[in-house]
């Protein structure tokens, strides 16, 4: 799919990956649209971008259908969708306390895959609306993390539900292969954004030591490159894309 005039909404795109994602999409000629909570830099960077700002929280089911529908309605269609909405807590199976949390579990999973799925079953109505580029209407990417594969101890929780959304991209693929609609995932190791951006050089040395080349956090712009590749080629669907330099996890 050609990024050049395309509709977009990126969603956590104020910040990080999402916004150096919207920042290359637009300046690849698609229109942007933002998603983000009302508390974040959102509109800002929406304005920079010559886009629409949509505030949202994508654990409230009624709030995610009301900006998606306002941000396709703002930017007259939907092409491309990214989604990097999500977050962990740090808890093993057994604490010392007792049991994890049954509630704290569940939490984790509504933020990181129902909320993902909740989007991109929205998102792919829209998208079913357009007419075909070369048989294509729409492409969805969504952000697991290597930690759906090589789990830390204390990240039960975010490794259950980064692996459920690698895990659904090819049953949606086919599930929406008639429609000529993709969904893709990326799975980044350690990236310079949020929390970990200020980690000094000395740690963040430490937490990278185990990958191949190179040897340092990704920087959000490789993840926006990806995500403009993804876009470009449609022989990418299905799948989820490891973006960690060579990195596998240890325990800890």
């Amino acid at each position: 799919m050609e990024i050049k005039g395309k509709k977009a909404v990126i969603v956590g795109g104020a910040s990080g990956m999402a916004r150096a994602s919207a920042e290359l999409l637009h300046e690849r000629g698609a229109s942007i649209a933002i998603l983000d909570l009302p508390t974040s830099a959102g509109e800002e960077v929406a304005k920079g971008l010559d886009g629409t700002f949509h505030a949202v929280n994508v654990t409230d089911d009624d709030n995610v259908e009301r900006a998606i529908s306002e941000a396709v309605g703002a930017l007259g269609g939907l092409h491309i969708a990214v989604n990097t909405a999500g977050g962990g807590t740090a808890m093993r199976t057994l604490t010392k306390e007792g049991p994890h949390p049954i509630t704290e579990f569940r939490r984790v999973v509504e933020l990181n895959l129902i909320a993902t799925f909740n989007l991109n079953r929205l998102q792919a109505f829209h998208m079913a609306k357009n007419e075909p580029e070369n048989g294509e209407r729409g492409v969805m990417i969504d952000t697991a993390s290597i930690a759906a594969f090589e789990g830390q101890i204390g990240q039960v929780a975010y490794t259950a539900a980064k692996a459920g959304i690698a895990g659904m991209m090819l049953t949606m693929a086919r599930d929406l292969g008639s429609l000529g609609i993709r969904a893709v995932a990326i799975a980044p190791s350690l990236f310079s954004t949020g929390i970990t951006k200020g980690i000094p050089d000395e740690f963040a040395e430490v937490l990278t030591k185990d990958a191949a080349f190179p040897k340092r956090m990704g920087q959000p712009e490789e993840y926006g490159r990806l995500v403009c590749a993804i876009v470009e080629n449609p022989m990418l669907n299905g799948s989820c894309i490891r973006l960690d330099a060579g990195q596998r996890f240890a325990p800890k």
